[in-house]
């Protein structure tokens, strides 16, 4: 059964722009990204919003409904009342390009400052080896899909402009997470975490663990385990006197035993 729909969305560019009106028919089990399709096909040819799979997989269509961070293609009409008014809006953190699509290649610029994965050699018989435990512990990680809702609704850049280039975001937090729990990787990234990532910037609001579409534990599984391992680095004797005897172990014979 179909109804007539209210709908404010956000037609602008980087130099400004307002809340336009509309009204568009929507029939049941439709998502928000029907009815902005409908508007685009009917009312607004030139109405800007970027998609890809409408499957809640690709991450694309990022934008604000009612001004909470969601999917477009992932959020049902059926949420919200038949009278209610439903107003869509680009993410608030990235810069407009037009509409509702923004420029997200910031996040693209952080990941290029995180060292990639770095596997030991190989065992004698050609193979790697890890205990299914760990294996088990990232695929969590993995189910990221890089729609960027953790990094539009974390306030330390969201009202904070000025903190971007010393701030990952809890996107790539995740990704740290992800590559210092890896049982086979060699890589120490505790360091750069804390510092050229801004690790010690988050105060765990769990935000972004609220708007993740693909409910991964952000907050309690990836950041909060990474700050305990910044902080064992830092402030464990056990670990501290082990990494002076690696410095100096380093600085005698060139080789470094932790």
């Amino acid at each position: 059964m179909g109804y007539d729909l209210k709908m404010r969305i956000w037609r602008g560019d980087q130099d400004g722009g307002d809340l336009g009106d509309y009204t568009v028919e929507v029939s049941e089990g439709e998502v928000v990204l029907d009815a902005l399709h409908r508007v685009q096909a009917t009312q607004a040819g030139d109405l800007a919003i970027r998609w890809n799979c409408k499957a809640g997989k690709c991450g694309s269509c990022s934008a604000e409904i009612n001004g909470k961070p969601r999917l477009l293609c992932m959020t049902r009409l059926s949420d919200f009342d038949e009278t209610e008014t439903i107003t869509v809006t680009p993410m608030r953190t990235f810069p407009v390009i037009r509409d509702l699509v923004t420029d997200v290649s910031f996040n693209y610029e952080k990941a290029k400052e995180l060292p990639s994965f770095a596997p030991p050699p190989r065992d004698a018989d050609g193979k790697r080896r890890m205990a299914q435990i760990d294996v088990e512990r990232g695929q969590e990680f993995r189910k990221c899909i890089e729609c960027f809702l953790c990094q539009n609704t974390c306030h330390v850049v969201r009202d904070h402009e000025e903190n971007k280039p010393a701030f990952a975001g809890p996107r790539f937090f995740l990704r740290y997470a992800e590559l210092d729990m890896h049982p086979l990787d060699t890589h120490d990234r505790r360091e750069l975490a804390q510092g050229a990532a801004g690790l010690g910037m988050c105060n765990i609001t769990k935000c972004c663990t609220e708007v993740c579409p693909e409910g991964i534990k952000i907050t309690d599984n990836a950041i909060i385990p990474m700050k305990e391992r910044v902080v064992d680095r830092k402030f464990d004797p056990l670990v501290w006197l082990g990494s002076k005897i690696g410095i100096r172990n380093k600085d005698n014979d060139g080789r470094t035993e932790v």
